[in-house]
């Protein structure tokens, strides 16, 4: 398919992700929603075969809520034989989807990414060993510095509920090895320029690693000995956003609950939590499907579902597909709204 450069329309680039998965039916099933915005230009990369068959393998079991491929714009890549459906054909496939879409992404400055789940294992039997699609994007993108954020719009207040992880997927046990004062400084930084072009004094909030934020020391060291001074001497260089922190993580969220139901409640702006489940448990908890996993740090903006491949359901037709239709609105809105829309 060749793309002509002469659409101005806003561009989603969307790739299939791994399509034994849940991923093909996802998507059919978002792009016919009504929810989604509209006057966008969607572009699909992955192999136009299996879109078409999940449609009709749909269509069989009654479900008539599905955009028609035929209907779609499809970046078709056959990458395996149709006739290999190994995790490591499946794995291929999804890897290289990804990478034609980073590329199809670069090519417009109106554009976003929205990608759906793929499986790290089949990934790593394919030859492919990346910890996930953030770490690839952050290659080909020439990146360093990114940052794995959890994002969700209340459908009951409007508020935009942020939480970026300092530490993603690695072992509980490793967490503390890895956490140092320059990488809370680096995320912090992402945090702010993320915030920042939409807000102008922006509210953080950091969660302690220890349960207490270590009460102290008497529950741990790691806030005593580092990271009271490495959030007070990121605070004095950056004096235009309010630090709160580090907070105790059994309640450091509790303020999410209630802006995410009042409208009246006091707001915040975004929490930094330490570890992937530390962030992610009250995430999924308060926004349920409207959580939406966000790369920033890139020079466009990457919105994923938050969640997995769903290899046990997958073609049974019964995915839900709420977070698919909010990593396309997300993708959209945090774009459009961005004082940096139309710089990459």
């Amino acid at each position: 398919m060749h793309i002509q450069n002469s659409n101005n329309k806003f561009k989603i680039v969307l790739s299939i992700g791994d399509e034994s998965g849940i991923g093909p039916e996802i998507t059919l099933k978002a792009l016919f929603s009504n929810e989604i915005p509209q006057n966008i230009d969607y572009i699909l990369v992955g192999s136009k075969k299996n879109l078409q068959n999940t449609y009709k393998k749909l269509r069989s079991l009654g479900i008539e809520n599905l955009a028609n491929p035929k209907n779609l714009k499809i970046h078709d890549l056959e990458i395996s034989s149709s006739s290999d459906e190994s995790k490591s054909s499946y794995g291929n496939s999804s890897f290289y989807y990804l990478i034609k879409a980073i590329e199809i992404v670069k090519k417009f400055p109106n554009s976003a990414l929205v990608t759906g789940p793929i499986c790290k294992k089949s990934w790593s039997l394919a030859g492919h060993h990346f910890s996930g699609q953030t770490e690839v994007l952050a290659k080909s993108c020439g990146v360093k510095n990114v940052g794995m954020l959890f994002t969700a719009k209340s459908p009951i207040t409007g508020w935009r509920f942020n939480t970026l992880l300092a530490t993603t997927h690695i072992a509980l046990h490793d967490v503390p090895k890895k956490l140092t004062t320059k990488l809370i400084h680096s995320k912090l930084d992402l945090f702010k320029d993320f915030c920042s072009t939409y807000i102008d004094k922006p509210t953080l909030k950091v969660a302690g690693l220890n349960p207490h934020a270590g009460e102290g020391g008497i529950l741990g060291n790691e806030e005593k000995d580092w990271l009271d001074n490495a959030l007070i001497t990121w605070n004095e260089k950056n004096k235009d956003i309010k630090l709160i922190g580090p907070l105790s993580p059994d309640s450091c969220w509790n303020s999410s609950v209630i802006a995410w139901r009042n409208k009246e409640a006091e707001r915040h702006d975004g929490i930094l939590a330490m570890y992937h489940d530390q962030g992610l448990i009250p995430m999924k908890v308060i926004a349920l499907n409207y959580s939406v996993n966000t790369t920033i740090g890139l020079p466009f903006i990457r919105t994923s579902p938050d969640h997995g491949t769903g290899f046990d359901i997958a073609g049974k037709g019964i995915a839900q597909y709420q977070s698919m239709i909010e990593a396309i609105k997300a993708a959209v809105e945090i774009t459009q709204n961005s004082r940096l829309f139309n710089t990459h």
